[in-house]
């Protein structure tokens, strides 16, 4: 084990002088490194140092932590504490610079992105080499190469002129002169003077390069300015016609800075206007009954069978213009409410050969719910779903066209983006909203953009999507976070900013040292935030009325929502004609008869509108009752191809003398009934559009009652969100992981004792042992009471080495307390590889 007196000369031996809760810290901030878990110590310092694990973590640090590590891959390696805070607030210094990087430096600790106490801070390599300048990867600094970096491949002689050249004493061998030069450019008073007698131009071409890229082009004989620049060596050339600015000048040009802009502190979400809490709830009430709406809205349209499912999936661009015209939205809105309610699993695909998009039976149990549950519903599945409405519309890598409901749509870090911009939010005071530029920059400082995505700052279009998308399903209000969306976060919200001490002297609000944001919820959590949301929704959801308002001209006004038995049926009697707070419905010859086509009678809607009206039922309505019933049924259509019969013939010869019955091709059979080739459907069709309303009738001579039959898919679940890598440990997986890693750690760095028949072993290595060796040292421990190292291969093949102390030996088996485990385990005999003891001095001390 390590001494915690001795400084750690790899980030093992700095990991292995951690405590378990900053190794827990250390896994749930980067969750790779146990998956699976490491066997010891040292696996798990070289799995945190690969490229992969790396690029995850720096991608994940804020901007303040990201700077210091920009700064550390320019300074020495090691570096003290002093040089980096200099890098970072320059030579004038920076209080807020101070305050803030002791959190950011410990954030690159817990993360085991930097190790070392702070007279030996060293970054790790690969970090470094991400961050470092090179000509391929230019540093985010703009600083360039060391001046022993960029005189690697000068000559002696020509490094020799240099430092004569720049007024330094002439030495014995470059090593030195290139050290010298160093050090003069590092000096700022002689650098000061050095510069003081440049010419202006000189000067001039220095305040190109300073900021960066700190590379230019010259030709094979450069003009005076750039020839003193070079003869001093505040220019050295890389490559023919290319010179670069080193490091150590462009920092004396820079007062010392790393960054041309230093952003210790995030930067504040402000308000952008305020209004009554009572009117944000209102406001976002009205909203997410509008979103309940909508979605009804959607599915009734699909309810017989929706569109058809495309071969590589989705909607075409036809179905989803259909659809938006259907809700009277565009084609971005559309394709949102119908990925909402495909993530919340109200649709999916049926399966069948020819495969539609239909409600799923969770469907008919949603609408049973009460509004508020089902607008709960609703915002638990936008707030935790990776699919992406705002990319439709979009090309996908290879170039193809991203289709609403098809494949390509998640987005790993939608939920992340989501919960974080509705943090923020709930972060300002109560009626609050903020403004989408603040938002936005508050989101980059957390998450910079590095490299290649910089040109697509996926995070920013999520944020911008997140605000109105929550704003159209009601969770803000008038850009204010409702108390029912503040209560679907979860309680899981900043702590309110205080004064406390981070340096001798100073006092900085805690903002200076920014807090991470919350964990996101498990699965049970979240129920019971969005349970709380809907309970405080409820309240201000309109009741749903029993009762219209009939009106003399044929119309029907419904003052609110209806309930759901009101709702199905006045929705077959009569045609919606407009929505909003109010909806109208209009009575139409073509609606009153597909209600006596459902099985109503005209007395059934005469006692239907009647009991379920405020006003007298109007004259003009019963008699279009009346009329349609009398006539309704009156022809009746069968299949023969298809007949028509009527006991008045004086109405089959109006229908022959119709010119407009000529497609239909009808000849007389008998005085009361026609016959036509054209099936039943289309019969009746065709004499409906002549003003008849004929019935279809059965084999048996029965009318036929045609309901609209609902298609139903069979049972599917939502989608699963797509997780952006593996996911958060929970605290029973991290002390399960840190013991094993632990025991692991110990069966690898504890002394053997040294054997006479097996070789050395190594850290790492398996011990071999012969068969008899290994029987015969397992049955002296368990009479001795000793703790035995082994090497054993489970059935996979996978090999471990373990600390046990034998309890019982027989039948090929050793019954021991594995110490790796923390518990009494069984082993085979034939899958130990070899045993080892322990050295006397170290048994009591590590087991």
């Amino acid at each position: 084990m390590s001494d915690p007196a001795t400084p750690p000369r790899s980030l093992a031996e700095a990991l292995r002088v951690r405590d378990d809760a900053s190794l827990a810290v250390l896994l749930r901030s980067r969750p790779d490194l146990i998956t699976p878990v490491p066997t010891d110590l040292t696996q798990l310092a070289t799995r945190a140092g690969t490229r992969a694990s790396v690029v995850r973590a720096l991608e994940r640090l804020d901007r303040c932590a990201l700077q210091t590590a920009e700064a550390l891959a320019v300074a020495a390696d090691p570096a003290t504490y002093d040089e980096l805070l200099a890098l970072m607030a320059g030579d004038e210094g920076d209080p807020a610079v101070a305050g803030a990087l002791p959190h950011a430096l410990g954030t690159l600790r817990e993360q085991a992105l930097v190790w070392g106490a702070d007279d030996r801070l060293r970054l790790v390599r690969t970090a470094r080499e991400l961050l470092a300048p090179s000509p391929q990867h230019p540093s985010p600094t703009g600083l360039g190469p060391t001046v022993q970096e960029a005189t690697a491949g000068m000559s002696p002689g020509r490094i020799q002129e240099i430092v004569t050249t720049a007024g330094l004493p002439s030495t014995h061998d470059a090593v030195s002169a290139v050290s010298s030069l160093s050090a003069l450019f590092s000096d700022r008073r002689r650098m000061a003077a050095l510069l003081a007698d440049a010419p202006e131009e000189s000067r001039e071409v220095l305040s190109r390069l300073v900021w960066g890229p700190p590379y230019g082009q010259v030709t094979a004989d450069p003009a005076a300015r750039l020839r003193w620049l070079l003869d001093r060596g505040l220019l050295l050339p890389t490559a023919p016609g290319t010179v670069v600015l080193p490091r150590e000048v462009a920092l004396h040009l820079r007062a010392g800075r790393a960054h041309r802009t230093t952003e210790p502190l995030p930067p504040p979400v402000e308000a952008a206007a305020t209004h009554r809490p009572q009117v944000v709830d209102g406001t976002a009430a009205g909203q997410a009954y509008t979103a309940l709406a909508t979605v009804e809205e959607l599915l009734k349209d699909w309810h017989e069978g929706g569109p058809a499912v495309l071969r590589a999936g989705g909607l075409s661009v036809r179905d989803l213009k259909r659809t938006a015209v259907a809700l009277d939205v565009s084609e971005p809105l559309a394709a949102f409410w119908v990925e909402l309610a495909y993530a919340a699993g109200l649709l999916a695909s049926d399966g069948e050969a020819d495969e539609r998009y239909a409600a799923t039976p969770a469907y008919d149990e949603w609408l049973e719910q009460p509004a508020a549950q089902r607008w709960a519903l609703l915002a638990e599945a936008w707030l935790t779903a990776t699919r992406t409405a705002g990319v439709v519309g979009g090309r996908d890598a290879k170039d193809r066209t991203l289709s609403a409901l098809g494949p390509g749509l998640d987005r790993s870090a939608a939920p992340e983006v989501r919960h974080r911009v509705l943090t923020l939010l709930a972060g300002l005071p109560e009626g609050a909203s903020p403004s989408p530029e603040s938002v936005l920059a508050r989101l980059r400082w957390e998450r910079p953009l590095r490299g290649p995505q910089r040109d697509d700052d996926l995070r920013g279009r999520l944020a911008q999507w997140t605000l109105s998308e929550a704003e159209m399903l009601g969770v803000t209000g008038r850009g204010a976070l409702s108390a029912h969306g503040r209560a679907l976060l979860g309680a899981r919200l900043p702590e309110p900013a205080a004064e406390e001490p981070v340096g001798p002297g100073d006092k900085l609000p805690v903002h200076h040292r920014p807090t991470p944001p919350p964990e996101p919820l498990s699965r049970t959590e979240q129920a019971a935030a969005s349970a709380t949301a809907a309970r405080l929704l409820a309240p201000l959801l309109p009741e749903p009325l029993d009762h219209v308002l009939l009106q003399a001209d044929l119309t029907a006004v419904a003052p609110g929502p209806l309930r759901r038995p009101l709702a199905d049926m006045l929705s077959v009697l009569a045609d919606v004609e407009s929505k909003g707070g109010a909806t109208v419905y209009r009575f139409t010859p073509g609606s009153v008869r597909r209600a006596l086509d459902a099985g109503r009678s005209a007395s059934d809607l005469h006692a239907f509108l009647a009991e379920h009206s405020r006003t007298p039922v109007p004259q003009p309505l019963a008699y279009l009752i009346d009329d349609v019933a009398r006539k309704h049924g009156h022809l009746r259509v069968g299949a023969a191809s298809a007949y028509v019969r009527c006991d008045d013939d004086a109405v089959l010869n109006e229908i022959l003398a119709d010119k407009r019955a000529a497609g239909l091709r009808l000849r007389r059979l008998a005085p009361t009934v026609l016959a036509t080739q054209a099936d039943p459907a289309a019969l009746l069709e065709g004499l409906r559009s002549m003003g008849f309303a004929p019935a279809a009738e059965s084999a048996e001579g029965d009318v036929l009652i045609t309901r609209a039959d609902a298609h139903r898919t069979p049972p599917r679940t939502a989608p699963e969100p797509v997780p952006d890598g593996p996911p958060t440990p929970d605290a029973t997986l991290l002390a399960a992981a840190i013991r094993a890693i632990r025991a692991g750690d110990l069966a690898s760095t504890t002394p053997r004792k040294p054997s006479a028949t097996a070789p050395a072993v190594t850290g790492g290595e398996l011990p071999r042992t012969a068969s008899a060796e290994t029987l015969a040292t397992m049955q002296a421990a368990v009479l001795t009471g000793e703790a035995l190292w082994i090497g054993y291969v489970n059935a996979e093949g996978a090999a471990t080495q373990r600390v046990i102390a034998p309890v019982r030996v027989e039948g090929g088996f050793v019954t021991a307390y594995d110490h790796t485990a923390d518990e009494v385990r069984t082993y085979p005999l034939h899958r130990i590889t070899g045993v080892a003891e322990l050295a006397d001095d170290q048994t009591d001390d590590q087991i």
